[in-house]
């Protein structure tokens, strides 16, 4: 597929089916861009949808399976809106680093393939103030699924989730208590940790949707 460039070729991209309930299109929204006047579209869409899948499939599927709806903040970035971010706003991190992170139809550094979205869980939001904490989402989904890393703002408790090929297994956050939570070599790292996540639902797998028909293409899709 090639880069859109034009609102036909845009909108045939957003229809582009990522999972059983997410498409192309939920990840493309940035205020950056609406505000600015870019265009946040990938210049490699078939790489961007690739990552995206996998992202959607594995991580916000289950979550949203298990924990109800989710929102999404902030996902896909082009380059031109991420640099733009990071040097205007400092609520981005540089283009080297968000190659396979937010950026997600670029590889990063040593070739490997990744996509990272902002997310909301309204189910943990909702409980902040009855003593729930981010460290137990942390610890949940740590045990329950293929993340990369996760990284926790103090804000709805929102936290970037990402996907990657080689995936790092790291936690960090802004929110207090603020810092690492876990790497690979930690000694909190392996082992069952359910003892800080206990009440929280337990993991619902969601069914796959069928990428190869008729929903699932990006030329069935511009049918629609």
């Amino acid at each position: 597929m090639r880069k859109p460039a034009s609102v036909r070729s845009a909108e045939n991209l957003g229809r582009v089916r990522l999972s059983a309930n997410f498409y192309m299109r939920d990840f493309l929204y940035s205020e950056i861009a609406n505000m600015h006047g870019f265009t946040n579209v990938p210049d490699d869409p078939d790489l961007a949808v690739a990552a995206g899948r996998r992202l959607c499939e594995d991580l916000l599927e289950p979550l949203q399976a298990t924990f109800g709806r989710i929102a999404v903040r902030s996902a896909y970035r082009s380059p031109q809106v991420n640099a733009y971010g990071c040097k205007h706003y400092h609520n981005c991190g540089s283009n080297e680093r968000n190659r396979a992170r937010h950026i997600w139809d670029q590889r990063d550094k040593d070739g490997g393939m990744g996509a990272m979205a902002c997310i909301v869980v309204p189910w943990l939001a909702d409980r902040l103030d009855k003593g729930v904490t981010w460290p137990a989402m942390a610890w949940w989904i740590h045990d329950h699924l293929p993340y990369s890393e996760l990284q926790f703002f103090p804000k709805l408790a929102a936290f970037n989730i990402a996907w990657h090929e080689h995936p790092k297994r790291r936690v960090t956050s802004f929110a207090a208590p603020r810092g690492l939570l876990t790497k690979p070599g930690l000694p909190n790292h392996d082992g069952d940790h359910s003892s800080s996540y206990r009440g929280f639902p337990k993991l619902v797998r969601q069914a796959h949707a069928d990428m190869d028909g008729a929903n699932g293409s990006a030329r069935s899709a511009a049918r629609w």
